[in-house]
């Protein structure tokens, strides 16, 4: 199953797992329709305030979650952190439940539940919360700046992004761990975890999951 599909890093998360046949079938658990037509994806339009009645969908081997928007999207610090920390942490919860063995989470680099950002401690509060949940294999992935196209237009990031691929190369040394990485590396490296055996929670930050999703 795969949650926030529609999102930069969801949707190449999407299509690396659809062109992957070690998954049968891909549910997909989102607000809007999708235009992909594949005979693998199970695409569900739902409200996600009634997560919870979609239960019977988590009896699933993987899930991604992908969830994730800003404070200016979102509208609110309070709708930033219902979809950021509450629906992200009932999926897993319902996934959890139904026995699903493997999670592979992303947060972001900084993620720290006593930040005083509300980015960084919201992303920390909900790896924080899955601590606990007897999940076989919890892989979390904190990429710094993500790279990519994504739907919607975000000027102040575009400019950011546009600056950081020309420092990136200055990046060196003890610095290459700030580099930015792009999104689809992070989906890479994330399918390439949930086929991966073993238990226990692991923790990639940007550089690990370059190397992992080659």
């Amino acid at each position: 199953m795969l949650l926030g599909a529609t999102g930069l890093v969801g949707g190449h998360c999407l299509k690396q797992l659809l062109d992957n046949t070690a998954y049968g079938r891909v549910t997909v658990l989102a607000r809007r329709p999708t235009v992909i037509e594949n005979d693998r994806l199970d695409w569900q339009v739902i409200d996600f305030e009634r997560l919870e009645e979609q239960a019977e969908r988590f009896q699933v081997d993987a899930l991604f979650s992908c969830l994730g928007t800003t404070r200016k999207k979102a509208g609110s610090a309070e709708m930033f952190r219902k979809i950021d920390f509450e629906y992200a942490l009932t999926g897993v919860r319902l996934a959890q439940t139904m026995g699903t063995q493997a999670l592979m989470l992303v947060t972001s680099a900084g993620a720290n539940s006593r930040s005083p950002f509300l980015y960084m401690r919201t992303k920390g509060e909900l790896e924080d919360a899955i601590e606990d949940l007897a999940i076989g294999r919890k892989h979390i992935f904190r990429p710094n700046l993500l790279l990519g196209e994504r739907a919607e237009n975000r000027r102040a990031e575009r400019i950011g992004i546009a600056l950081m691929r020309i420092l990136t190369p200055a990046l060196g040394g003890p610095l290459k761990r700030y580099r930015p990485i792009e999104a689809e590396t992070v989906a890479r490296a994330m399918v390439a975890a949930s086929l991966t055996t073993g238990n226990g929670t692991t923790v990639h930050a940007s550089m690990d999951m370059a190397a992992f999703a080659t």
